[in-house]
This record gives structure tokens, C-alpha cells and sequence, in this order.
């Protein structure tokens, strides 16, 4: 029997959530590290179970490093799924291209329009500071704190 490969793991911390999410590539990590910050702040498993169509939503942005486009991403995700009230489960990187400046990434939010509120826990910010990204042998992982 093949056991799934672990997507992210949380981590004690005083007061606030933090989790290392990995991927086989950068992408999956960014992917892994936006369902771990959305499966604290929304009921995933009940967004992904509910038998409505999936609608997306896109993203793009541009930093200098891994770990800014990290940020930037996850804050994305934090400050749309908030303002916009989306029931998120998920987050698809389409692409990351890398340039003489940095990095540029496009992306798409996934989620249901379900009419009720399944939010779990309010987050306030992810913070940049702690925020690490490392190629570990075949993969990546990308350390994260959110601020709740």
C-alpha cells in the first residue's frame, strides 16, 4: 500500500498557528501551504464535499524572492477568501516563472459559492518574519506563521 505524501504538518506555537507545508516542487508547496492556512480559517472538508460546481478565481503576483512570493500568495488568499467571503478549499499555482528581477506567479483560488458561512477561525495577517522556503533533497518546504 502507497501512503499519500504529507502536504503540511502545523506546529506548536504560543499565540498564534504556525505549519510547514512541502511539495515535490516549489508550486506544490505554495499549493500545500495555501490549503494548511485554509484549513484553519474555513471547514475545507466540508467545502470540497458539498455537491456544487468548483469556480475560480485569479491571482498573480511578482516578488524578488521564494519567500516574498509566498507571502504574497498567502496573504492573497487570507485577504480575498476575508473581503470576498469566498468558501476557498484550495488554491492551484498555474504557473512560476522566474526572471532576472525575481519571480512571477499566476494562480486561482478554488471555491464553492455555498450560501452559508463556514469560517473556523478568524486570521488577521501571515507575517512575513519566520517565513522560510528550502529546497530539502527532492522537494520544497515553506514555513509559515499566521498571526490570529
Amino acid at each position: 500500500m502507497v501512503m499519500p505524501e504529507r502536504r503540511f504538518r502545523y506546529l506548536s506555537h504560543t499565540a498564534d498557528i504556525s505549519f510547514v507545508a512541502y511539495g515535490g516542487t516549489f508550486k506544490s508547496a505554495l499549493e500545500n501551504a495555501a490549503l494548511a492556512l485554509l484549513n484553519v480559517m474555513l471547514d475545507v472538508r466540508k467545502i470540497e464535499r458539498a455537491r456544487i460546481g468548483t469556480k475560480r478565481r485569479g491571482i498573480a503576483e511578482k516578488a524578488t524572492s521564494r519567500e516574498d512570493l509566498a507571502w504574497f500568495l498567502l496573504q492573497d488568499v487570507l485577504s480575498i477568501v476575508d473581503a470576498e467571503k469566498l468558501n476557498a478549499f484550495g488554491m492551484k499555482v498555474e504557473n512560476i516563472t522566474e526572471t532576472g528581477s525575481g519571480f512571477s506567479a499566476k494562480a486561482e483560488h478554488l471555491y464553492k459559492p455555498i450560501e452559508k458561512d463556514l469560517a473556523l477561525l478568524s486570521v488577521k495577517a501571515v507575517t512575513p518574519s519566520g517565513l522560510t522556503v528550502e529546497k530539502r533533497g527532492s522537494g520544497y518546504s515553506i514555513k509559515v506563521i499566521a498571526d490570529v
